[in-house]
This record gives C-alpha cells, structure tokens and sequence, in this order.
C-alpha cells in the first residue's frame, strides 16, 4: 500500500526492528499502557542501540514478586536470537539480572547471544519499589562505554520509567539535589523521545529548547554549524538579533573557546564572565556583547566528527555539578546526530522543494481572453513535497486551456509524476483535444506509472468568441464561478473518478460566462482539512470570494495591470481566509484565479463560402473590405494569399460547407471550416510535383498555424503579427503596451 499524505515511509527491515517481539504476560499488553508504551519502547531501542553504537537492544519488564526478567521488546535481534533471554531469573550472572540487583549501570563483556557482540551494558529503569525492568544493549566496540553515553541509557532508563508508570526513581539517595538530577534524567529521556521525532533543524533547535533550557537553569541557547573553518547560526533562543549578527560566520580563531571546544572535541564549562576575561581576554569585544554570565560549550558529533557547536548559557554565574556535565556532554553527541540527520533532510527538502517549484509555471501569460494569478502553498507540517499543480495554456482562436491538479501522495517521486502530467497536458492542448479526449490519453499515462498512482484534476477550456467553458473533471473540486453581477455559485456536477482510477469515457461539462467573469479553480488542499469536509470548504471559499470580489474594484479594472494587481489580492485574501494557520497543515494547496475577457462583436467577422472553385475569390474579395474597415490593410495581400491556399485546399480534398472568419486580436487570426476530418499536413514536393507546396506558403507567410477538429469537421487557423504601427495607434485594441517616446520625439 502507498502511504497516505504527510506520511513517511519505513522500510519492511526497519518496522520489524522496532516491533515490541514478546509479550509482558499472556493477555497482557506490552508493557499495561498500549500504544503510548508501544511508542516508548520504540524511541528507546532505537536511540539507545544508536547512540552506542549498538548491534540491538531489549527492554525486560522486572517481576519482583517472581523473581523474574521477562523480555517485552527488542530491536535489531531476530526473534530466536533474543528468545534466549526471554525469560531470566534475577540471581543469573547476566547483564540484565546483574544491573536489577546491583540498581546501577552494568557492563558484561562477551557475546551471550552469538550475534558478534562484544559485550553488553544494561541500566535499571526506575520503578516506585524498585527497578521497573531494564534496558540492555549489546555493544560492537571493545571496552566499557564511557561516562556520555552511561549518561545517556541512564537518562534514556529514567525517562522511560517514568513514562511507563514506573515511578520515580529507585536511588537511596534523597533530597532536592536528587530529586532535581532524577528530574534532569527524565527531561533528557523526554528530548530523546523529542529528538526522534524531529524531522527538520528548527524542530532539533526547538526540542532542546523545551526539554534543556529549563532543567538546568539555562536562558540562552546557540546552534552553529561548522562550514570549513566557519560557524553558521542555524537557530538560537534568548539571545538578540544584534549579538547573533556577530556571532554568525565567525571564524574559528576569531572566537577562542569555541576552537578550544572544536579542537579538543571536549565540553567546555565557563562559570562565570570574570573565568572567560581571565582564560580569553582577547574577546573582550564579544564578551562584553553578550547579555550572558556563564556558559556550556558542546562540541556536537556525529559520524566521528564535529558538525558544530551547540552553546547552552546563563544570565547569573554558576557552577557545574558532575552530574550537570555529565549529562550536558550526552546531550551534545545526541543532539549532534540528530541535528545531522535534520541537516540532510533540509537539504534533500530543499532539492526536492526546488525540483517541484521548476515544474510550476514560474509566470502565467497574460492572454487576451485571461489574465491569472495563482498560490502553491507546501504543507506546513508536511515532510515532503507533493503534487499540486496549475498552469494557463494559450490555444488558437484567443482560446485558453486551465488546468489544476494533484497527485495523490507526497515525496519525489509524486513531484516528478507531476511534471510528466503537467507536460502531457501542455502536449495534448496543444494538439486541441477536448477535455474528455484529454482525459483519456491522460488516465492511461497515469495507468500506466503503477496502479498506486492516482491524479485528481479539472482541465476547462474557454471560447472567447461563443464565450463558452467546456470543463471536465476527474475526483476534483468543481471550479467557483463568479459573475459581474457578484452572483456566486459551483457547478452542481458529479465528478469522474481520478485519473487511474477510473475508465474512459469522461463527461464534458458547459458553462455560459459573461464578459468579465472570474473563475476560481483549487486543489483539496485548500478547501479540505480535519475540522471540516470539501464541501463544507468550498462553501466557505464562496462566501470569501463573494465578499473579497465585492470589496474590490477587478470587475472594472481594464488595465492589465491593475487587473493582474487585483487578482494577486485576491489570491491572499483567499489564502488568508480558508488557511489562516497554514504552518498548521499536513496537505499542499493550489489555488488558480482567473478574469476572463470575451471577444468583443466587433473584432468578430465570419461569412459563409459556396462550396466550388469561386469560393477562393469571394474569400479575397471579404478579406479586403473587412480589413480595411479594421484599418489592417498592410495584412491584405497576406491574408488573401493565406486564404486562398486553405480554400482552395477545402475545394479539391475536403468538402462543405466552407466557412471563413477572422478575429482581431493581439494578432489577426484567420479560420477556414469545412465538414472534413482529414489532417492537412506539409508534404515535401519534388521538382516535377504540381501540387503540394500549399502548407509550405501557409506556414512561411503566418507566424504559426495549425488544425483543430470539431464534432462536425475541422478548422484550418492562421495567425499574423500586426502591424507596428497599428499596434501604436490602438493600445486598447491590441492589449500591446506601447512604449514611451524617445527624448526629441
């Protein structure tokens, strides 16, 4: 199954690995709590095989009333490998039993269970009479671990007793320093549980934010990341803008104890700003800068070298117990690896957010039967990049093709498969296929990745002249009508499965729009959330549009534009209104608005030909007299030449009836009907060949030409730029802008 949206993947190897394997007790559950311990125990194998470098880890639950070990999870053994400690007596000379006896860290050399370990270190989870069980791993270097990474199961012990009901603690020791150090662990294991789940930098800045500052009185806190022999502030709390601008980019040199730190790759306590004057004093610039007494500098690892510095500071001076250092030392190779971990995924969210904003449109055209304005908005809590999608795509006659969609699912790979979608529409409209044809080819290329892919989507095409909106839809939001008379409504019509999912035939549906109509197109993503349905959203983007439209002056915008400025207003309004906490979201949305413009009547002429040989001249003799009323009649003998070819082609291989029109616009457009289905297309003619160099003229004399197919025929299209100087004289019927006078002019 493909996993669903916002959703990451794990692999088959890494799911089995951190699945609880045994049983508390027949009928019980894994450890009386269900899921939550399920969570917890999977947090704890999984960092504590880690942060030792481990070749697995178990959990046993202590039943002092047996005398007895019983195993509940273990990650990285095979189920027959761990069944050898499924069930120990606490007098047995193993790790486990040893630590539940002794109530301290353990560490056992030699490979109990034939797996290649080299020993195996355990660390009491605290219960409220006694330990509640015990964390074991095997360890794959030679030696007892060291005092960081003790620390480290002992924090991790602490905070998963605490959160599987164990209790507090199991140390004789009493009294608010105890209490405050048990306090600290459990803290620890809780950033531990934190760290786990962070995806990107900023959740690792914040999760040792919440889980550091306060445990251990602290007020200030850095990130820097090593860049060369360069540190970059990639986050910090309790500190102004003003000191971070300095600290950011310096050199190692330039900032003593941070070297020494580097350097040595050792901890670095500062207890007060008199210790750091006497120990550095040519920082005296930096020192008198910051607005801190004391500080933890912590050199952060991960894969055997120093990434960066993490700097934990106080605004009063103080000292630092052996517990304090102890376990601010584990936090920075946790917070090192994790933070490494977040690196590479910002860089690869990065590419991949880069990758899917090169297949949008980087601008829309203004057309001059549509100008547009449009939002892609990432999932704000999203890990991956998605599928929506939106273009404008110009077609002949002053027709435009909209387009949205989105491919179900996030990752790379749905925003590759929404490029290849987004290419094959811009393809398949330029062919001039309807919206149900496209839809056909369009459900067999997504059939074709995989029967896990789907697309929803909804391609409309609008006619200027007959002023007309064919659309279909397939699993989509229906498309938000508004009209100049600031009548709001959707379409009521049900709509085709997705594409891949469904089967050809598509219906075709029809809209009739007034000049000056806006048409507000959108992906789920912007309607639909947890607290309420698609439907529910739409009728709330209607009522936003309704009252965003009548506050603003778009109906009577006729500069391009203020007409464009207008749109781009209403794309935030809308955005504002329907995703006000957008950081909240777990889905991507698109949002496409777009301000028709029908062909005026008078930029319109048609007439009907006589199916014979005469056709071509009387052709000839319409073109003149429409022309020089348009007041084009440098385009004349173009035109005719034009005309006649395609004319004439109609007489000799197609048939009736024949129709010409001719559209002003940015351009003069010159249409020839006729009832045939047959493809025109450009031949190469030898010297003896009398005929077949017709399309060859047709495609010298126009700036592009091309066919598009009717229910009852087809049309042969020509289009030729204007003349400049009738571009200059009529701004208002071109749409071209026409440029300022040279100086002396």
């Amino acid at each position: 199954m493909k996993a669903e949206k916002g959703e990451p993947a794990r692999g088959p190897e890494q799911s089995e690995r951190l699945r609880p394997v045994f049983p508390s007790a027949p009928g019980d559950d894994i450890w009386g709590g269900g899921e939550r311990d399920t969570k917890t125990l999977d947090v704890v194998l999984d960092h504590a095989t880690t942060c030792l470098g481990g070749l697995g880890a178990m959990v046993h639950r202590h039943d002092g009333a047996a005398g007895r070990l019983r195993l509940v999870a273990a990650g990285g053994l095979a189920r027959e490998r761990a069944a050898v400690w499924a069930d120990l007596l606490d007098q047995q000379d193993v790790a486990p039993a040893l630590a539940v006896r002794r109530r301290a860290f353990v560490s056992v050399a030699g490979d109990s269970l034939g797996v290649g370990a080299s020993g195996t270190a355990a660390v009491p989870l605290p219960g409220a009479d006694g330990p509640a069980g015990v964390l074991s791993v095997l360890t794959a270097e030679p030696g007892e671990p060291d005092e960081t990474q003790r620390s480290l199961l002992r924090a991790l012990a602490g905070w998963a007793g605490s959160r599987l009901g164990g209790g507090t603690g199991t140390s004789p020791a009493s009294g608010p320093e105890a209490g405050a150090g048990r306090s600290r662990s459990v803290r620890m294991g809780e950033l531990t549980a934190a760290l786990a789940e962070a995806v990107t930098s900023r959740d690792v800045v914040r999760a040792v934010a919440e889980f550091v500052l306060a445990p251990f009185g602290a007020d200030g806190l850095i990130f820097q990341v090593l860049e060369g022999d360069r540190l970059t502030v990639v986050g910090a709390a309790g500190y102004p803008q003003e000191y971070l601008g300095m600290v950011d980019g310096i050199t190692l040199g330039a900032h003593a104890p941070i070297q020494d730190a580097v350097r040595t790759r050792t901890p670095l306590f500062i207890e007060s700003r008199a210790e750091i004057a006497g120990r550095y004093p040519t920082l005296r610039r930096l020192n008198d800068a910051s607005p801190k007494e004391a500080w933890a500098f912590l050199p952060m690892m991960a894969s055997g070298r120093v990434i960066g510095l993490c700097v934990v500071s106080f605004s009063e001076p103080r000292s630092f117990s052996d517990d304090e250092r102890s376990l601010l030392t584990a936090l920075s190779g946790l917070v090192g690896q994790s933070l490494e971990r977040a690196r590479l995924y910002d860089m690869e969210h990065a590419r991949a957010r880069e990758l899917q904003r090169g297949l949008l449109p980087r601008t829309l055209p203004r057309l001059p039967a549509a100008r547009a304005a449009a939002r892609y908005l990432p999932a704000g809590r999203g890990e991956e990049v998605g599928g929506d999608w939106y273009d404008l795509i110009p077609l002949s006659a002053d027709r435009v093709a909209m387009v949205i969609g989105d491919v179900m699912g996030h990752g790379i790979t749905e925003a590759a498969t929404m490029g290849r979608l987004r290419t094959a529409v811009r393809t398949l409209a330029d062919l001039e296929m309807p919206p149900d044809e496209l839809f056909s080819r369009l459900d067999d290329l997504v059939s074709d990745l995989g029967e896990d892919f789907y697309a929803t989507c909804l391609y409309a095409v609008f006619d200027p002249v007959a002023r007309t909106c064919s659309y279909s839809l397939a699993g989509h939001p229906p498309p938000v009508v508004v009209q100049p008379d600031g009548t709001v409504h959707s379409p009521d019509v049900d709509p085709d499965p997705p594409l891949g999912a469904g089967r050809p035939p598509f219906e075709t549906h029809q809209l009739h729009l007034p000049d000056g109509s806006f048409l507000v197109l959108c992906t789920d993503g912007l309607v639909e959330s947890a607290t309420r349905d698609t439907d529910e959203g739409l009728a709330q983007l209607r009522q936003v549009v309704s009252r965003a439209t009548a506050d603003t002056t778009c109906f009577e915008a006729t500069d391009e534009d203020d007409d464009v400025r207008c749109l781009e207003e209403l794309c935030d309004k809308i955005v504002s209104a329907l995703l006000p906490d957008h950081d909240q979201t777990n889905d991507d949305a698109g949002l496409l608005v777009v301000h028709i413009r029908c062909t005026p009547a008078r930029d319109v002429a048609s007439c009907i030909l006589p199916e014979d040989p005469r056709s071509a001249g009387q052709a000839r003799d319409y073109i003149r007299r429409q022309l020089s009323a348009w007041g084009l009649d440098d385009l004349t003998l173009t035109t005719e030449l034009l005309a006649s070819e395609l004319v004439g082609n109609v007489v000799r291989h197609s048939k009736g009836p024949v129709r010409l029109r001719l559209l002003r616009s940015r351009s003069l457009i010159c249409e020839v009907y006729d009832g045939s289905l047959t493809t025109p297309r450009i031949r190469h003619a030898s010297h003896t060949d009398e005929g077949g160099r017709g399309l060859q003229l047709v495609a010298a004399l126009s700036r592009r030409w091309g066919a598009r197919y009717l229910s009852d025929g087809k049309c042969i299209w020509t289009e030729q730029d204007l003349p400049p100087s009738y571009a200059a004289e009529n701004p208002e019927a071109t749409g071209v802008p026409v440029p300022p006078p040279l100086p002396g002019e």
